[in-house]
């Protein structure tokens, strides 16, 4: 059962971790090499909003399975 709230964890934690690197416009995280594709074809202004949808779609998902998990007890 541990490993559930660990993965929910990890989840809205990257998903944190995207939300605030669009809001704040982090430097370092959108000229990282594995953002450096979306930055290139659809621009940092996109990848920006890219980005802010994912980080809350992660937080979501975390979310919604830690519901999931604590409603079934």
């Amino acid at each position: 059962m541990a490993f559930h709230y660990t993965l929910q964890f990890i989840f809205i934690l990257v998903g944190l971790l995207a939300l605030l690197a669009s809001l704040f416009n982090w430097n370092w995280f959108f000229t990282a090499r594995n953002t450096q594709f979306i930055v290139a074809n659809a621009g940092r202004k996109r990848a920006r909003l890219f980005y802010a949808a994912l980080g809350l779609l992660m937080i979501a998902t975390g979310v919604y399975f830690f519901c999931q998990l604590t409603q079934g007890n």
